[in-house]
């Protein structure tokens, strides 16, 4: 009796046995679900907190590791801390007139510029200043008469024309008694290795016309006048570039018909190929020189007439 008893208990089959890998499966599929729902619920604040905090993290600049301090922090001794006033003492930026050119100049020529020797600083400084009188010769009359200024340091030329003189009002085209002034300009410019900048300048009065809406596009054409009219008479076009300031670098108040007569301008700025600045042999005036490259051009009020 108890060998059948066995037998029949060894054949008996369990028909519940699938409640096990369903229940398995249903709770996978329950994990799973959670999981979706989770990723798309993204918290938009924590995910932008977490995003600026990588971004942090690799593109900070790398960081010196730093000694522990043992011991109290004590005052540096007098002559360091004398040293380190005079390390942070501010730049004087209005020591002298600010420079011209600032626009297509870049911290590759300042690297490039540093390199020069006391030499070749000096044959540039005297280039200039041959450059210079030969234009001041040329362009007396005008300047006796206000309608050009001229200023001049070791390293550039600027030579102010005024558009009276150049433009009808309103226009861009070369009038017929500014083109053989330019012509002799670019006479003295051509054979002489420079860079050139021709700036336009407009008054406040607002212009809207079909070919000017504003007075960017005046001031820019104007400049791109003589600039043309210069490529024409055989100056190197890659040496110059043509900019237009609108009515936004006054030199004068535009209340006044005096002032926008003043503000209606022409620059012609001059710089030599390799202008020095930082070299050795003159350290300390050329440095004043870079750091006044990056103030305002409309602060160039400075120089000879």
């Amino acid at each position: 009796m108890s060998r059948r008893s066995r037998k029949h208990h060894e054949e008996h089959v369990n028909h519940e046995a699938w409640a096990i890998p369903y229940g398995d499966l249903i709770t996978l599929l329950l994990a799973f679900f959670v999981v979706m729902y989770a990723i798309s619920s993204v918290n938009e604040g924590k995910y932008r907190v977490l995003s600026d905090s990588l971004v942090a993290a690799f593109r900070a600049p790398p960081k010196s590791t730093e000694p522990i301090q043992i011991g109290e922090v004590g005052r540096p001794a007098p002559e360091m801390e004398q040293q380190q006033t005079r390390s942070l003492a501010p730049l004087d930026l209005g020591a002298a007139p600010a420079q011209p050119g600032v626009i297509d100049r870049g911290m590759d020529d300042l690297l490039r510029d540093a390199e020069l020797d006391a030499d070749e600083l000096q044959a540039a400084a005297e280039g200039m200043s041959r450059l210079a009188d030969e234009i001041e010769r040329a362009m007396l009359p005008l300047m006796d008469a206000d309608l050009i200024r001229m200023r001049r340091d070791r390293f550039w030329i600027e030579v102010e024309i005024n558009t009276s003189l150049l433009f009808a009002s309103g226009s861009a085209q070369l009038s017929s008694e500014a083109v053989p002034v330019l012509q002799r300009l670019a006479t003295i410019l051509r054979d002489f290795p420079a860079r050139i900048q021709v700036e336009g300048f407009t008054d406040t009065v607002p212009i809207n016309t079909p070919i000017f809406p504003s007075n960017w596009e005046l001031s820019a054409a104007r400049a791109a006048s003589v600039v043309n009219l210069f490529s024409r008479n055989q100056l190197d076009p890659t040496r110059m570039a043509a900019i237009g300031y609108g009515e936004y670098r006054p030199i004068a108040d535009n209340d006044t018909a005096e002032g926008r007569r003043q503000n209606r301008r022409v620059s012609i700025v001059v710089l030599a190929e390799r202008r020095p600045r930082s070299e050795r042999a003159v350290e300390a005036d050329d440095l004043r020189d870079d750091l006044n490259e990056m103030v305002d051009p409309q602060d160039r009020n400075g120089g000879t007439r």
